[in-house]
């Protein structure tokens, strides 16, 4: 038998069996499982393809936003996958419009300096110094750190977060999106200082973080203490699950392993957070390759979404290349996924579409379409590229 497919894009694939062997049902039964697990596949991209993709993408977004922002969080989330675009492609362009983004921001998160106004709560003055959006710039400036060591670069990072550790509060995460913003930026801390305290910090953090957000028969984490079932519900009654809120901790929970050392006594159970939530995150992917605003109910928020998905994208590739997730099991939904993306996501120029805009929540009737760009949306899709460059090879 010979079957080939044009969603799947795959070679002839030829299959020979003995049908006078087979009883009728075992064969309508096999062609079945073999048409629908070769058709929903598509093709590997090669490196170079999506090397030129990055470029394409990063040029784009930097030649449209040539004057450097602040170090809130949605501009910073940009920045952290600017940066794993530089380390895969060594394109200086990426790292100086990184460097001039921290010189502007003065290699600072909230400027306060009187630390008994510090706070940790949502807010955008210069007193939130310990609310952790605006903590995720400090993953940048390690990064930049470790390329040129210069002590300015992490002093503020250092001070930020040693005083934070001296307290003994543990709730400083109480939103998804923190999980992501800060994370990432105990590990690297920790690579730099060899301070144990950060990842007994980053330990006690996340169990907090866990009692109010995650859902331990989904599997999966709502985007904070509002939105828990049945408190809130999607419009079809069913839990109410944020694609990019799950998106944020599937990528920090990838970047914290990424730097964790392999003795660490937490990481057995980070490891296992990681696979589980993998599991859950593949059920719930649209037979497209995106993930729906509202994870487990698509109807609440049906259509496209890029940010979501390219942060999901970008934790089983993760996963795959550094050998946690089995290849077998999760590489057809991270190509499916990264075909959403360079397919639908990327525009023509080098723009991303169907970024849901700035929220907390999946909106019914909100419009998110090609159109529809936002800085940490490039970010996720940049750190997804990426990973599927490093698999290609």
């Amino acid at each position: 038998m010979q079957y080939t497919t044009q969603t799947a894009h795959y070679i002839i694939v030829e299959v020979d069996f003995d049908l006078k062997k087979m009883n009728k049902f075992k064969h309508i039964l096999f062609l079945f499982l073999f048409v629908n697990n070769v058709g929903a596949t598509p093709k590997l991209p090669s490196k170079q393809d999506v090397i030129k993709t990055i470029e394409k993408v990063n040029e784009y977004w930097q030649s449209t936003n040539p004057t450097p922002g602040n170090a809130f969080w949605d501009v910073a989330a940009y920045h952290t996958g600017n940066m794993e675009a530089y380390f895969l492609t060594k394109n200086e362009k990426f790292r100086e419009y990184s460097e001039a983004w921290a010189l502007k921001n003065d290699w600072k998160g909230a400027k306060g300096t009187d630390k008994s106004k510090w706070k940790y709560k949502y807010g955008e003055t210069a007193d939130h110094v310990l609310f952790g959006d605006w903590q995720i710039c400090f993953q940048t400036y390690i990064d930049l750190y470790n390329i040129a060591p210069d002590s300015n670069k992490i002093a503020r990072p250092r001070e930020v977060m040693e005083y934070e550790m001296s307290m003994p509060n543990n709730d400083f995460w109480w939103w998804a999106d923190g999980l992501y913003m800060v994370m990432p930026v105990m590990t690297k801390m920790y690579q730099l200082t060899k301070n144990p305290l950060y990842l007994d910090k980053l330990n006690a953090y996340f169990e907090y973080s866990k009692t109010i957000m995650y859902d331990k028969e989904a599997k999966l984490f709502y985007r904070d203490a509002k939105y828990v079932y049945p408190m809130h519900k999607s419009l079809n009654g069913k839990k109410d699950f944020w694609a990019r809120g799950d998106g944020w901790v599937f990528a920090g929970l990838a970047k914290v392993l990424k730097d964790m050392p392999a003795d660490c006594k937490y990481r057995k159970a980070f490891v296992k957070q990681y696979k589980v939530m993998a599991k859950a995150i593949l059920k719930a992917q649209q037979k497209e390759g995106y993930w729906t605003r509202s994870m487990l109910d698509p109807k609440h928020a049906p259509g496209y979404e890029t940010s979501g998905t390219a942060f999901f994208t970008y934790g089983l590739l993760w996963g795959i290349n550094n050998h946690i997730l089995s290849k077998c099991r999760y590489l057809p939904a991270a190509k499916k996924g990264w075909n959403y993306l360079s397919t639908i996501a990327l525009q023509p120029t080098g723009k991303i579409g169907y970024v849901q805009p700035i929220g907390e929540k999946a909106i019914p009737g909100q419009v998110v379409d090609a159109n529809s760009t936002a800085n940490f949306g490039v970010g996720a899709f940049l750190l997804a590229a990426c990973e599927m460059a490093r698999f290609s090879k």
